[in-house]
């Protein structure tokens, strides 16, 4: 008989550690969208970011506080008060607020870094927890680089944490050092030898540097960690952290071996996954575990006929468990409005009407290139056309003249406030043309940094997914477009990237090029 009686905790730091891989930078909106998708996944903590950071971070943090129910919703802070007050600031108007604190207890992070004692850094302990405590009953202290720390001194520490009020402790492996037999070793040893570990939640953070995150956080459960903090598709600073869709349903999998459960919706897993990865513009690896393009795929004849007698000789995963599922209605030009919302609320997506109308026109438009629309087109409309911030500049037209033996010359349109510019470049390609002509109308000095392209479906009707990353006074926008017209993907994407620099910096702090100028790549 099946023993689930465990419960593990889960911390999402999608939109705090997530948020750190190279090259991500979300804006407010977007962070509230990831948020809210997190809490139809009912995670049981939202770190929401690190507020003392900058001034976006703490927006950020203070409009998910202000927003979402249900996840306890944590703010990150350094053991000091500047840090401690910032946090508090930003995540007090949550119904279940928590304040995050940390400080190394490595002797190299103590020795290099922090530049303190071992009796330095517990006096730092006793003060910022205790100072946390007076804003906020719910408390989590982290000894960053845990898991290279001298284990004498990272018991003291943590029963110094607990004894100024600490409700949750956090073992981090912060440079993802630790094997999984090490890890779990460590956990145990914890539990042994801080004698007032029973007051608090044994929590771990691991990194994915070797590849063992995911290992890790499951051998710190066996050892009696109840709470994990992960992030959606494993993304975070360098390899990233432990992947929260494969930490779920391995749990789930294996809840024979492990006797554990999550609150997680684990139906809610795969439209997370595109979430973020569509907002952050990290694509998912094919063979990635669970969420990965291929991770339901069979090619083998062995293995198709054994999956078709009987799904579980290859699959110990049913695909429906984590919201892939087939539709039986065939979506097309003649399809209407009812629909297309009916399909999209089987998808999960529930849109306003405004929302709906601007789906609407989009399906319709792309309906006219193809004879059928898969769910994978609809939820590209959804996150890629629908779903966006105010547009300064909207395009009217794009017309391409390119070929082995001409230069290759592009035409753009765009509308800006209510008429249509025009102008037109040459360029190393028809897209580096088109980028070109854009940044003629927009005179914003842009400097492309990335530029990706993904076939959503299959097929010679396939829908192209181009996403940009662009560079502005240091600041990168990422940008997305759609189109069975890679060309016409390419140009949305890169005017979805300006349109965000234009929101979020505002047009009176913009610094333009002259009008002789051509462009600004």
């Amino acid at each position: 008989m099946e023993t689930t009686t465990r419960r593990i905790y889960i911390f999402d730091t999608t939109l705090r550690d997530g948020e750190q891989s190279p090259g991500v930078s979300l804006n407010v909106q977007e962070k509230l969208e990831i948020a809210r998708q997190l809490a139809r996944l009912k995670v049981d903590v939202i770190e929401a970011g690190f507020p003392i950071a900058s001034r976006g971070d703490f927006e950020a943090v203070k409009a998910v506080a202000q927003e979402i129910e249900g996840p306890a919703i944590a703010a990150l802070a350094r053991v000091n008060e500047r840090d401690i007050d910032r946090a508090w600031e930003a995540v007090k108007h949550a119904a279940r607020p928590r304040l995050h604190v940390f400080i190394a207890t490595s002797d190299i992070h103590m020795k290099h870094k922090l530049r303190m004692s071992r009796e330095e850094v517990l006096e730092a302990i006793r003060r910022g927890v205790a100072y946390a405590k007076e804003h906020c009953p719910d408390v989590e202290f982290s000894p960053e680089d845990a898991s290279r720390s001298d284990l004498e001194f990272l018991c003291l520490a943590l029963q110094t944490a607990i004894e100024a009020g600490a409700t949750v402790i956090n073992i981090p492996d912060t440079v993802g050092y630790a094997t999984p037999p090490e890890f779990g070793r460590l956990i145990a040893q914890i539990r042994q030898r801080v004698p007032n570990i029973e007051q608090a939640i044994i929590s771990v953070h691991c990194h994915n540097d070797l590849g063992m995150a995911v290992a890790n956080s499951l051998a710190a459960i066996e050892n009696g960690a109840d709470q994990v903090e992960c992030t959606v598709n494993g993304i975070g600073e360098r390899a990233g952290n432990t992947a929260l869709e494969e930490l779920v349903m391995a749990l789930f999998t294996r809840r024979d071996y492990y006797g554990c459960r999550t609150g997680v919706v684990t139906e809610e897993i795969y439209r997370t996954s595109r979430l973020v990865s569509s907002l952050t513009g990290m694509p998912v690896q094919y063979n990635k575990a669970v969420v990965g393009k291929n991770a339901f795929a069979h090619e083998s004849g062995i293995h198709q006929d054994g999956v078709l007698k009987e799904r579980t000789t290859y699959e110990i995963m049913n695909p429906a468990m984590i919201g892939l599922v087939q539709s039986n209605i065939v979506l097309g030009k003649h399809s209407g409005r009812h629909a297309l919302r009916s399909r999209l609320a089987e998808l999960g997506y529930t849109l306003t009407e405004a929302e709906l109308d601007k789906a609407f026109q989009r399906f319709k438009e792309l309906a006219d290139r193809k004879k059928e629309i898969s769910d994978r087109d609809l939820e590209a409309i959804v996150e890629h056309e629908v779903r966006r911030i105010p547009e300064k500049y909207i395009l009217d037209y794009l017309h391409i003249s390119s070929g082995t033996r001409v230069v290759p010359t592009a035409t753009v349109g765009l509308k800006v406030d209510g008429r249509v510019l025009e102008e037109a470049a040459c360029g190393e390609g028809p897209v580096d043309a088109a980028f070109k002509a854009i940044d003629k109308i927009t005179r914003i000095p842009v400097c492309l940094k990335s530029y990706s392209l993904n076939a959503v479906t299959g097929g010679k009707d396939a829908v192209g997914e181009v996403t940009v990353k662009v560079e502005y006074q240091g600041r990168i926008f990422i940008g997305r477009g759609i189109s069975t017209d890679v060309l016409e993907a390419s140009a949305r994407a890169y005017i979805n990237a300006v349109n965000k620099l234009v929101y979020e910096i505002g047009e009176e702090n913009l610094q333009y090029l002259s009008e002789a100028t051509n462009g600004g790549r």
